[in-house]
């Protein structure tokens, strides 16, 4: 058996790693991908480790989630650029182990580039042993991982959402893939937290008789445990950079559960997503802002549109509470549709400071919302109602201090076009998707659908932005050009940080 040395590690120019990859982890974190997406680690971070001779890594000082992921690396043995997925498996020579370590205390440092949280010295254990891409099926290997002997994470590469090739094709199309560059391919769940004292292994498996010969018989093989020691770092972060910082989402996120890192269940009506100091930061920025950061982040189908606004003039950010209607079969209406429905439990059901959203299909033929209602929903305190569908009643719901989104005004009622059929479950409102306990954000510009995980940094980069927006504004009041200015170039971010270091002691 090969073994991963000090030559194969320092040939490795690249290593890409891939956000998300099994579906147990992706049921665990709530979202599945359509495309796969990449992060970089520096060839720094990649550290041997064995029984024999285990790798230590330092959980830095001041931090508290240093979280682990075993995962399947493949070493490049062929250039690839620009290779088809029939291809791209002979250009991986090697299979191994690896662990994917990070600090989720530093993950809000970079925004989302993973590079001071997952980076680290010793942050990419990878080995002990090496087996031959060739002698494979990358369809059929086993990654397993331990804590502290206990086995926490058992899974096979049967059901990936993006197969080995597929990544090595993806990746290749606009970089160069080079000989002992490393792909790290997703972890499984099960991924936790380890402490100072604890020891992480690694090992990933397979049988003989790969892709070539068709089947899986004979005998096993293994890269062997890759052995990872945690020891607790002494020297402090300096004062110039990112601090580390954690509060309970990224706990939950490190431990896998809120339960796991021992938080207390969320309930219903107090979903994590949405804390007041998170609410203030929101209510204050714009949503051309906020979806210009979400562009930013590959989100572009996240507004809900074609809706009007009875209080266009009212900036409203809630936690969302879905209810979907269905097209309307006279014998389900008269099983669904009448009593105390699906529609009359959502209203009656609704919290303060939520926002109930409604799929209509965009069915504009009759209504999906009348004043009574709205009242009662407005009497529980919701932020809003938003309905891609029509409201009945128009002028008595459009009097109401509770701003309602909807489509247009019909006088019909609800059992013309609609069955009211279920309530908090995902669906679908003018054209996209939202998730019960999505944050809301609506103004005269539109309504936004933002992921409670990025919620706190889409904020703080958002405010920072109009800040940044301020500047220029002034500066072209003042009658300066906006080339250079808009964006900032090297010129004027320096005059923009002297008038922002100038406002902080005003």
């Amino acid at each position: 058996m090969e073994q991963v040395t000090d030559h194969i590690l320092a040939a490795a120019r690249k290593v890409i790693a891939v956000h998300i990859n099994y579906p147990s982890r992706a049921a665990q974190r709530g979202r599945t991908p359509e495309q796969p997406s990449y992060f970089l680690k520096p060839s720094s971070s990649l550290a041997l480790g064995s029984a024999a001779a285990p790798s230590t890594v330092e959980r830095p000082a001041g931090c508290e989630l240093l979280g682990y992921e075993g995962e399947i690396a493949l070493i490049i043995g062929k250039t690839a650029r620009r290779v088809g997925l029939e291809d791209a498996w002979s250009h991986v020579e090697w299979v191994t182990a690896s662990n994917d370590l990070g600090v989720y205390d530093l993950r809000y440092a970079d925004k989302g580039s993973n590079l001071r949280s997952k980076g680290g010295d010793g942050f990419t254990p990878v080995g002990p042993g090496l087996i031959a891409a060739e002698a494979v099926d990358p369809a059929k290997l086993r990654i397993r991982t331990w804590h502290n002997g206990e086995l926490v994470q058992d899974d096979t590469t049967g059901d990936l959402l993006f197969p080995f090739a597929r990544l090595v094709a993806d990746l290749s199309q606009l970089l160069t893939l080079e000989e002992g560059d490393i792909i790290l391919t997703g972890t499984p769940a099960g991924a936790s937290v380890a402490k100072p004292g604890d020891v992480v292994e690694v090992e990933v498996s397979a049988t003989t008789g790969g892709a070539a010969g068709g089947g899986l018989t004979g005998a096993a093989l293994t890269t062997g445990r890759l052995v990872t020691l945690v020891e607790e770092g002494t020297t402090p972060f300096a004062d110039f950079g990112a601090r580390p910082k954690t509060d309970d989402l990224q706990r939950e996120e490190a431990y896998g559960s809120r339960e796991a890192a021992g938080l207390a269940a969320a309930q219903p009506s107090g979903m994590p997503g949405l804390s007041p100091e998170l609410k203030a930061k929101l209510e204050s920025v714009c949503t051309a802002t906020l979806s210009s950061q979400l562009r930013k982040r590959g989100l572009n189908n996240v507004s809900i549109d074609g809706l009007t606004s009875t209080r266009p003039e009212r900036r409203i950010v809630g936690l969302a509470r879905t209810l979907r209607y269905v097209p309307n079969r006279e014998d389900l209406f008269t099983t669904h549709g009448g009593g105390f429905n699906a529609q009359k439990k959502a209203i009656d059901s609704v919290n303060e400071g939520e926002i109930l959203v409604m799929e209509a299909r965009g069915e504009k033929g009759t209504g999906t919302i009348g004043d009574i209602l709205a009242l009662r929903a407005q009497v529980r305190g919701a932020a809003a109602i938003i309905t891609d569908g029509g409201v009945r009643d128009f002028t008595a719901v459009a009097a109401m201090d509770m701003p309602t989104y909807y489509a247009n005004p019909h006088p019909a009622v609800l059992g013309r076009r609609h069955i009211p059929w279920d309530t908090d479950i995902t669906i679908a409102c003018g054209g996209t998707t939202v998730q019960p306990g999505d944050i809301i954000v609506a103004d005269a510009d539109g309504i936004l659908v933002i992921p409670p995980a990025l919620a706190h940094e889409l904020a703080d980069d958002s405010i920072a932005q109009e800040q940044e927006e301020t500047f220029i504004a002034e500066m072209v009041q003042q009658g300066h050009s906006v080339d250079g200015l808009y964006p900032l170039n090297a010129a004027w971010r320096t005059r923009y940080q002297e008038w922002e270091a100038g406002k902080a002691h005003d």
